[in-house]
């Protein structure tokens, strides 16, 4: 895992922070059909994270490449939540996964043509090996499994941390607004919408909006990023 020199060129405009849109739980993939498209269209997802709801693998394939379509032709990324063995056979392009033991496992899986992200990490020093094992990114700040999390300044100062050190990159999950803009302002590469996005009364479209809008004034009062020098 490649981290930043103290040697730095002179500063570089950053990249803006990207969506990455977690669905709900689905059930009848229909039911966000009529949602994504627009979604997709109004604002920068680089990914989908599809969670699905238990079923048998046939179902659960079935779902996936029922949704496939409205995302990977919008140009965003579709990864499962787990069922690493469904992400071939669906045709969905990775999976996100839970711990290091999980990532582990998944890796001669999914190497070197899918995506295989990583979360559930308690420890810097967790996450600094699973970029060493080969995870494509690293997500902080997600519920565990008593939908307990870290404080919105501890997921902050570990994004500071990890955008400081490391080229790989890092997402943020964000639970509410307030959340997204400051991820974004951590130095997060990715931010991972939890469930307001779907929940808000004024629907989804107009919350991804908001997302988005949050994340341009977020990034607008960044400074630049210095380089990592190649000598």
């Amino acid at each position: 895992m490649a981290s930043k020199n103290s040697a730095s060129k002179p500063a570089a405009p950053r990249p803006l922070p990207r969506l990455y849109l977690a669905t709900p739980a689905i059930d009848d993939p229909q039911s966000l059909l009529g949602d994504l498209p627009a979604l997709l269209a109004e604002a920068d997802v680089a990914a989908v994270l599809l969670r699905l709801k238990l079923a048998d693998p046939r179902t659960l394939i079935a779902r996936i490449k029922t949704l496939a379509p409205a995302i990977q032709d919008k140009g965003a990324a579709l990864l499962v939540e787990g069922h690493v063995d469904l992400v071939a056979r669906s045709g969905a392009d990775g999976a996100h996964l839970s711990g290091l033991e999980a990532l582990e496992e998944a890796l001669p899986t999914l190497k070197p043509d899918r995506i295989a992200g990583v979360g559930g990490l308690a420890t810097r020093h967790d996450s600094m090996t699973a970029g060493e094992l080969g995870a494509d990114y690293v997500l902080f700040g997600e519920p565990d499994a008593h939908g307990h999390r870290p404080s919105m300044e501890a997921i902050c100062e570990r994004l500071q941390w990890w955008d400081e050190v490391f080229e790989l990159p890092s997402a943020g999950f964000a639970g509410t607004l307030e959340e997204v803009g400051a991820f974004a302002a951590a130095g997060a590469d990715f931010i991972l919408t939890g469930d307001f996005i779907w929940t808000a009364s004024e629907g989804p479209l107009a919350s991804l909006r908001a997302a988005m809008q949050a994340i341009r004034k977020a990034h607008a009062a960044m400074p630049a990023r210095a380089e990592a020098s190649q000598g």
